[in-house]
């Protein structure tokens, strides 16, 4: 578990720091003011996070096997998900979506227009 823990917080504090410094040097060139640039980087990269989090959890029980010739084929074969594949399509879902509630929350704390309390 802690080990679980260590790698969610590297791939955090690497999401989080990539969109500051993104958010920052987009915020410099357009004149925005720090902690603007650092919440909207958040909210837009959080709300990205939580909308790719629900539609890789609402992914269906079935893969695709072959798609024959083409993209426009009519021959398309499809098979079940082991119950390996819907674990991680689940786990894969959750870990999105708490990351992108996590980084909406920091984009919370940086904007200054509001009051928390």
């Amino acid at each position: 578990m802690a080990a679980a823990a260590r790698r969610f917080g590297i791939v955090l504090g690497a999401l989080a720091g990539g969109t500051a410094v993104l958010a920052l040097l987009f915020g410099l060139a357009l004149g925005s003011s720090v902690s603007r640039s650092l919440s909207l980087g958040w909210y837009i990269v959080g709300s990205v996070l939580l909308i790719s989090g629900f539609f890789v959890g609402n992914r269906g029980p079935s893969r695709p096997v072959g798609e024959g010739w083409g993209v426009f084929s009519l021959q398309r074969w499809v098979r079940w998900a082991t119950p390996d594949e819907q674990r991680e399509t689940l786990s894969l879902s959750a870990v999105l979506v708490v990351l992108g509630f996590v980084l909406i929350a920091l984009g919370v704390l940086a904007d200054t227009r509001y009051a928390i309390v």
